[in-house]
């Protein structure tokens, strides 16, 4: 009698354990009780039982459980007593843990056990259940058996909470052939005939062993030039030893490598988290190359060594070793797989390579066509971290990463030749330091011409009609050059694009877009720019110009009729005329800064119709350019220089400024 909280002991196993964990060990025990017996013919059925109503799909109920039958020794007194013991010793030579019999009754209602088992030449049959409660064994019957072999029957049914997430043979038969492949492939040990069937109809039924050795087997095992390595723990070699498999019609599996102790298979993790270039399958032509005999397959890299069965957790669902930089062990889970992944790599051999070929020639193509700032870069960054078929955010985010881990490298590296007081090496490493701050800089400044490129494209479209024939109206470009109802406090000073209008405005101190000064109702212009210039960078000084904007929607000439209240002419001159009179401050309650020689400059964007022209000739006196895209009229009164500009004029002279940077980097 066992005086053992089986309820609480159940309800505390955590580690890493499914609803497959239990037919696992339920299968091994089998095999244990076989090879004690020590009989050639060994055979373990598995019979699935089901309940429920069926899918209208594949006409099948849900698993409920399963019987494990085998014809091994059977339950003998020594083996009773074992199952009656809490951490039992009795399997220790071959990794038992004295456990695993416990995760059956985390997931199923019931375990019953029926065995054969004999004392000399006398046979004896032995039944019971596992208890719940202070025992482990509960409602044990033993009588006299009028059978004359030996074997056990271990029924687990009335599955819990979790439901079990496959219904088919086939399915449940590939799952355990996995986790328990060591055992097939073990040339030492022969693997008992192992065949799982419905427990409704005792005949036919699946063989796992026929998954692998024959002809068309779905499982085969890879040649490798080297399948053992060594990593060290505590100043300690440690010997791992790797079997590359191929696993045939893998439907939505992937490839992965399992690390395995004493013949099971403990976890499994996909290989592509080490090598991306696993995570799509791989096909194999069929014979004389015939498509139609092609098969597809993942590969599968099962890690076997002591270091594994010593550190196996009681449940044998994870390791006692931390999963990455493991510093008490020395030797961690991601470090074994990792090995395990490269081998598995060379067994497959060209195909990994022509995978990364492809995803190199991706990466190029970006970096090419799309973003050229990164060249130099490029070829030296190591992307074998990235996806098997990256997309541009994947390739983009990959190299900013570097590129900030660079930048960090280079200041800290800076900072670091500023302490240092030996001038013998202080020139080779500034050599070295200014080579690489230029290669970023080299970087930024071709990124920054790129995006010029891009948004000139923007505005020369948005000066098209649309599909109504319309054209886009004044907000519409006026987004492009800055967004509207924003100023610069709000705005970082690269979110806007005023060197479309005049390279200089890029220095600009303080930039109000559509956006009243001063007052919520207050007049407002399209932009007001406070400038101050690079010679002397004044802080909104009284010598620094003020230029104001207005656009006006392509096409529209309706602001030079002689009853529109929009003329933008007058609106400029208006304004100009309110700032000198000290009318206004920032919204952030700053003085604008003027005085009567303060220089103001006003620029009108409009498209130049006939009506327009005969307006600016007639009626406001302004003098037009040689290239006839534009008109100037000086203000003397005001210090006001102002130009009216065509949209067309706008756009050409920034692609112009533009040009040679464009053509040196190809994209012109």
């Amino acid at each position: 009698m066992s005086n053992v909280n089986v309820r609480r002991l159940v309800e505390n196993i955590r580690s890493g354990t499914n609803i497959y964990t239990p037919l696992v060990e339920l299968v091994v025990n089998a095999i244990q009780a076989i090879d004690q017996k020590g009989v050639k013919n060994g055979l373990i059925q598995i019979e699935v039982l089901r309940s429920g109503q069926a899918d209208i799909i594949d006409r099948l109920e849900d698993i409920d459980g399963f019987i494990v039958k085998d014809n091994g020794v059977g339950f003998t007194k020594s083996n009773r007593d074992s199952f009656d013991t809490l951490y039992t010793e009795q399997k220790i030579a071959d990794g038992g843990k004295g456990f695993g019999r416990f995760t059956c009754l985390k997931y199923f209602n019931h375990v019953k056990v029926a065995s054969t088992f004999a004392v000399g030449d006398a046979f004896h049959d032995r039944t019971f259940r596992m208890g719940l409660d202070k025992d482990i064994i509960v409602d044990e019957k033993t009588s006299a058996s009028e059978k004359r072999e030996t074997g056990t029957a271990v029924e687990i049914s009335g599955i819990k909470s979790v439901k079990f997430p496959d219904k088919r043979l086939d399915t449940v038969s590939r799952v355990i052939v996995e986790r328990l492949l060591p055992y097939f492939v073990d040339k030492d040990r022969a693997c008992p005939r192992i065949v799982i069937r419905e427990a409704k109809e005792p005949s036919g039924g699946v063989s796992l062993n026929d998954y692998l050795g024959k002809e068309n087997s779905q499982i085969v095992e890879m040649r490798v030039e080297q399948g053992e390595f060594t990593l060290t723990a505590k100043e300690e070699a440690k010997g791992f030893q790797v079997r590359v498999f191929k696993f045939y019609a893998p439907r939505s599996a992937k490839s992965k490598v399992s690390l395995v102790a004493h013949r099971r298979e403990v976890t499994d993790n996909p290989l592509q988290a080490y090598i991306p270039e696993f995570a799509e399958e791989f096909y194999e032509d069929g014979p004389d190359r015939d498509l139609s005999k092609g098969r597809n397959f993942v590969v599968k890299s099962y890690v076997f060594g002591d270091y594994l069965n010593d550190n196996v957790s009681l449940e044998r669902g994870e390791f006692r070793f931390q999963t990455d930089d493991d510093l008490l062990s020395g030797i961690s889970q991601s470090e074994i797989e990792q090995k395990a992944a490269e081998i598995a790599q060379s067994a497959v051999g060209s195909e990994i390579t022509e995978r990364k070929r492809r995803k190199q020639a991706r990466i190029a193509d970006y970096v090419s066509a799309d973003a050229p700032w990164h060249r130099t870069l490029a070829n030296e960054v190591d992307f074998d971290a990235l996806p098997m078929r990256p997309s541009n955010q994947d390739i983009e985010l990959h190299l900013q990463k570097k590129k900030f881990e660079k930048e960090i490298q280079t200041r800290s590296q800076v900072a670091a030749l500023l302490k240092s007081e030996n001038p013998d090496e202080l020139a080779e490493k500034i050599t070295q330091l200014m080579d690489s701050i230029s290669d970023t800089s080299k970087n930024d400044l071709i990124h920054y011409v790129s995006m010029r490129k891009c948004v000139l494209d923007l505005f020369s479209k948005s000066l098209e009609i649309d599909a109504d024939g319309k054209h886009k109206s004044e907000g519409d470009v006026h987004d492009i050059i800055m967004r509207r109802k924003k100023d610069s406090e709000g705005l970082d000073y690269e979110s806007h694009n005023l060197w479309i209008l005049d390279e200089r405005l890029n220095f600009s101190s303080y930039v109000s877009s559509d956006k009243p000064l001063n007052k919520p109702n207050g007049d407002r212009t399209d932009i007001t720019i406070y400038n101050r210039r690079v010679a002397f960078r004044g802080e909104n000084e009284a010598s620094n110009p003020i230029t104001i904007f207005e656009f006006k929607k392509p096409q529209r000439d309706n602001f030079a009729d002689p009853s529109s209240k929009e003329d933008p002419v007058q609106q400029i001159v208006r304004y100009v005329n309110q700032i000198r009179e000290g009318k206004f401050k920032t919204p952030t309650g700053r003085d604008i800064s003027v005085n009567g020689t303060t220089p103001f400059y006003g620029y009108v964007v409009c498209d130049l119709t006939a009506k327009v022209r005969k307006w600016l000739e007639l009626e406001k006196e302004f003098t037009p350019m040689p290239d006839g895209l534009g008109w100037f009229r000086w203000f003397g009164n005001n210090s006001l220089y102002m130009e009216v500009l065509s949209w067309t004029k706008l756009l050409r002279d920034a692609e112009m400024r533009n040009k040679i940077f464009f053509n040196k980097l190809g994209i012109d």
